[in-house]
Formats: C-alpha cells, structure tokens, sequence
C-alpha cells in the first residue's frame, strides 16, 4: 500500500497519526507533495523499510536542512518517477496540471497546495491532490491510500 499526502505544515499531531497509519496499514511507500515546512517534522515520515518520496512546496524555507535531513529524497517539483510499472508525475503546485493529464504519458499524478482534494480518472491517469493533511483551512486532515497492484484508492480522514 501507498500512502500520498501534502501540505503538513509542520502539525505534529497529524504527523503522529500519520506514522500510526505507516504501521498500521502495512505502508511500503510515502509520497509527500510538498509544504513540510520545518524539517524535525521528517522524523515522523521517514521511516526504515518505508520508501520516501517528496517534493519541495511554496512553504518550504529551510530547504537544506530538509535535503540533508531526508537524505537527498526530497526533490524540486516537478518530478517523473517509475515504480512497479506505474508512471508517475509528482508536484507541489498544480503548474500545467491540465496538460501533463491530457498527455497520457502518466498513470499517475500527485500534486498537493490548494488544499482541496482533487482525485480523478482521466483516460488511463489518476489525479491525485489528498488534500491538506494539516486541516488548517478546511478543518480535515487528509491522506490517500493507493494500492498499486489493483490501481484503487480510498480517501482517508486523521
């Protein structure tokens, strides 16, 4: 199982329900779309034996400490990756969103900012935006779930 997350905002609470559900849910790869912001907040996603993947947000300032302290996994967006045969674009801002999607060059799309869940099927691409896993703005903490193998997911609620 996969798990996509954004926009965490340095809420330790939610990070804390966050590295309960890595356990929990037997989770073999992380994928955060940006806005960290502080990086002690990386103790509670990089975990050994769990795959981390991440993108740099707008509210990431302290950007050395956070490619030192995740080993070099925290990448300028946009980024391309191929796992288990998925392609996958990953984002923090939605830049030329709608143009990556009608491509069709990706199975899936991660991004994060806006703080709204935004997941759809378009073609042979999913979108995924999980929302603000934070709940500052919109009062809920957000996470997806995606199971590679079957290509499904399931929006979850901290």
């Amino acid at each position: 199982m996969w798990l996509i997350l954004s926009d965490t905002h340095d809420n330790m609470e939610v990070l804390k329900k966050v590295e309960e559900l890595v356990s929990g849910k037997n989770i073999e790869r992380i994928f955060h779309c940006g806005d960290f912001v502080a990086p002690f907040t990386l103790g509670r996603l990089i975990k050994e034996g769990v795959d981390f993947y991440g993108v740099f947000g707008n509210n990431d300032g302290e950007v050395l400490l956070l490619d030192k302290r995740s080993g070099g996994r925290i990448k300028k967006p946009p980024i391309s990756l191929e796992i288990d045969g998925l392609r996958i674009a990953m984002m923090h801002e939605p830049v030329l969103l709608d143009a990556i999607v009608h491509s069709q060059e990706f199975d899936l799309i991660l991004y994060g900012h806006t703080h709204r869940v935004d997941v759809r099927k378009e073609g042979k691409t999913l979108v995924v935006n999980p929302g603000e896993a934070c709940g500052y703005l919109s009062g809920k903490s957000t996470v997806y779930l995606f199971d590679p193998r079957t290509r499904e997911g399931e929006l979850l609620e901290l």
